[in-house]
């Protein structure tokens, strides 16, 4: 199998290694951008309801993107002008929105013909929203700015699912969205056990409840996790957010999203292949097919938690080598967040 054509596609047509490559990351950078708008905003509204140091309170959304390192060679503080620069508009920030919406727009732009116009005017409309954004000078940053991303790249995914065939190309998409959003609710919890409280006295108390709360919110599922658990609970909340197998965003549920789609996607092959991305995938879910929340608790959560990003990594890794042109480490180390802080 060569590096340029891959195999049949679902509709009889070869499906080139590029193309899939840049739908990949065209959803993993628009998912990516989501949740950065999710996590800033979540934390705008945190700080009237629970005013704290600011440094404290904004560099755990540095470490969530793994960027600590290069966020202190440019910046003496980690104030809240500082962080919200750094995470929006700075150019050199390659997980900034920003880039995110330039690097999506990018792939997008690439795959013009495996894409539909709908999902070319969206991921478009917000990049050059964003452009004109970019060069605004700051007084203040409005919840709404944030939300208004949220609500685009919303836009984008239903745009996908409604106008674009659900193809080989379509399950790139969905393979690319899930990783991410599974990767991205990994790192937001792990943030939270280690590096939200004040002060390791705070736990149990309503100002952890209110942190919960705010990680719940950061994920959208705040209802949802009131309705099936009542009370704010943290070993209910891991139990939700890694191992539930309803909600959308939770770590189980993204990733046997992705696995069904790598396996269409390598189902209409015709070709009896063992790839290691599907066999590291099957692997991964099983894991969590069997693995009690009580386990996981017992065990350490930074510990599973920083275990379940690295395996999840490596199957990004081994996609690329799997099924994509062009593939080199460098590559994938630019277009992959960082680790976790602990």
């Amino acid at each position: 199998m060569g590096p340029g054509i891959r195999v049949a596609g679902m509709n009889s047509l070869p499906l080139l290694s590029r193309v899939a490559e840049s739908v990949y990351w065209m959803a993993r950078y628009m998912e990516r951008a989501e949740n950065i708008a999710r996590y800033i905003t979540v934390n705008l509204n945190l700080q009237l309801d629970l005013p704290m140091d600011p440094a404290h309170q904004w560099r755990p959304l540095i470490s969530i993107t793994g960027d600590t390192e290069r966020f202190d060679e440019r910046y003496d503080s980690s104030t809240q002008a500082d962080v919200l620069e750094f995470l929006t508009h700075d150019e050199e920030n390659p997980n900034s929105m920003f880039s995110c919406l330039r690097a999506a727009r990018e792939n997008a732009r690439s795959v013009r013909e495996a894409i539909t116009p709908s999902m070319w005017e969206q991921v478009n409309g917000m990049y050059l929203r964003s452009l004109a954004l970019k060069g605004a000078v700051r007084k203040e940053w409005p919840v709404e700015e944030f939300q208004e991303i949220r609500m685009g790249c919303h836009l984008f995914q239903g745009v996908t699912d409604a106008t674009m065939t659900h193809n080989e190309a379509w399950h790139f998409v969905r393979l690319g969205r899930k990783l991410e959003r599974a990767d991205q609710t990994s790192r937001i919890l792990d943030v939270k056990y280690f590096m939200l409280l004040p002060s390791a006295s705070y736990v149990g108390t309503p100002y952890d409840d209110i942190h919960w709360s705010a990680v719940l919110t950061s994920v959208g599922g705040f209802e949802m996790y009131r309705r099936k658990y009542g009370r704010i609970n943290p070993p209910d909340i891991v139990d939700f957010l890694v191992m539930d197998q309803d909600f959308p965003r939770s770590i189980h549920f993204c990733i046997r999203t992705a696995s069904e789609s790598l396996a269409a996607i390598i189902g209409v092959s015709g070709v009896d292949v063992a790839y290691p991305s599907e066999q590291r995938m099957r692997v991964l879910q099983r894991s969590l097919d069997e693995t009690p929340v009580e386990d996981i608790l017992r065990t350490g959560l930074h510990e599973y938690l920083d275990d379940l990003q690295a395996k999840m990594n490596t199957i990004g890794g081994e996609l690329a080598k799997d099924f994509f042109a062009g593939y080199t480490a460098k590559q994938s180390q630019l277009q992959t967040m960082g680790t976790v802080d602990s």
